[in-house]
């Protein structure tokens, strides 16, 4: 699963945290400082505490210590939180004011932890342009960066090309309408020249939907907010078309709605097509090696536009910090270039720099093109402090409509009604 695949709801504990901020020396619409520090010259001194994700990260541990040699004077400590518990962590430890100074953080949280003056506002000396537009998005609330992209993610389609060979298939259609006729192809073949496939997809349903869906908007011409006027825009045409694609995937019985294990039903030939982000490669070259031969990798079909889906994490100094200067000049050490593609060839992560795919540990993975073409054409969700929320209303409604409980028109005069009513938060 993605880091930002393991986004988890807000909980009581969170949301409690979110008030004790309000609460603690600014009104609620005083909003974050904008106002950015310049990095100091010469090397880091003194202690960074950093909060990675996750297990133990060997190749971040790495990392620090190769800074460290870089900045004698400097100590780096890296204390490793479960996924599980860090959103609750992090939002406790910015309205106490006693987090780290730096931390991994999911992407979609950027926006609610900025809107609490968690973080501090990006220096100028490190520079958007060297990220992709989508990433550098991600860091982004009201029009102010408060981190650096550390770790990108975002979807492809992997599919087997054994099977797909067999429903006469060579190369893949890479618009919605040709990728379709793919999939009923394959239907075809179930049970038939392909015995053992049951699904021609794999797209999923219920918790995290919205990561496979909103893409489909966004090729589609449109999106779900209007930042300009404030509002949702999930009555549009566009998203109609989109929910209309999605929805006769799962009517048409091309993907299962009993939450099958995708990954293994893509190794048991269950299922043909997979819309995943990099993990999933990493996990089929360790768990089936003797299946590398049999699946390949290619960019999101594409509709009226190119679009994918920019998650991941980003690097956030926090406002709390003793240690600033050194903080800063740790994420701007870890998010070159260079460091970003050791920390990808180490981890089987995507780098969020550009710089990085040029290096050898990079290109020589043929399987990644397809990621790196994706990275160009990829947009953040909307910067909204309620957007955890907005995401599970799109859940609920898309398995609804998977499931034909609910026809098309009716999921998108909830989604409409439910995100005007959760509103745009702070």
């Amino acid at each position: 699963m993605s880091r930002t695949a393991r986004v988890v709801r807000v909980t009581s504990a969170g949301l409690a945290a979110l008030l004790l901020a309000t609460a603690c020396g600014r009104s609620a619409d005083s909003g974050p400082d904008k106002q950015a520090a310049s990095l100091g010259e010469g090397p880091a001194e003194g202690k960074v505490t950093m909060w990675s994700m996750g297990d133990p990260d060997p190749t971040l541990e790495s990392l620090a210590k190769e800074f460290e040699k870089r900045n004698p004077d400097a100590d780096i400590q890296i204390t490793p939180i479960p996924w599980d518990a860090a959103h609750d962590k992090l939002t406790t430890a910015i309205a106490g004011g006693n987090g780290p100074d730096v931390s991994l953080i999911g992407s979609t949280w950027m926006a609610e932890m900025a809107a609490m003056n968690g973080f501090e506002a990006t220096p100028k000396e490190i520079s958007p342009g060297a990220f992709f537009p989508g990433q550098w998005e991600t860091t982004e609330y009201k029009d102010t960066a408060y981190g650096v992209p550390f770790i990108a993610d975002t979807s492809v389609i992997y599919y087997r090309t054994d099977l797909a060979e067999k429903a006469g298939i060579t190369r893949p259609a890479t618009d919605w309408d040709g990728f379709y006729e793919n999939l009923e192809a394959l239907q075809r073949t179930a049970g038939k020249q392909n015995p053992k496939l049951r699904h021609a997809s794999g797209m999923q349903t219920g918790f995290n939907a919205w990561l496979f869906w909103l893409p489909l908007v966004w090729q589609s011409g449109g999106d779900i907010y209007d930042p300009k006027t404030k509002t949702f825009t999930f009555d549009s045409p566009e998203v109609t078309q989109a929910l209309e694609y999605y929805g006769k995937i799962f009517r048409n019985k091309m993907a299962p709605t009993d939450k099958t294990d995708g990954q293994q039903g893509f190794r048991d030939g269950l299922i043909a097509t997979l819309q995943q982000g990099a993990s999933v490669g990493g996990n089929l070259h360790k768990d089936s090696p003797e299946l590398d031969g049999a699946w390949q990798t290619m960019p999101l079909p594409v509709g009226r536009d190119a679009a994918g889906l920019a998650g991941g994490s980003d690097l956030a100094v926090f406002k709390s910090s003793d240690n600033k200067d050194a903080a800063w000049k740790f994420v701007r050490f870890l998010t070159e270039a260079t460091n970003l593609a050791t920390y990808g060839a180490g981890t089987g992560q995507l780098p969020a720099a550009i710089g990085a795919w040029s290096d050898e540990r990079m290109t020589s993975n043929a399987k990644l093109a397809a990621f790196r073409k994706q990275l160009d054409v990829t947009k953040a969700p909307p910067a909204l402090t309620t957007w955890q929320q907005i995401a599970s209303a799109i859940d609920s409604e898309l398995e609804k409509l998977a499931l034909g409980k609910a026809g098309v028109q009716d999921v998108q005069k909830a989604l409409q009604s439910k995100a005007t009513s959760i509103g745009t938060g702070r």
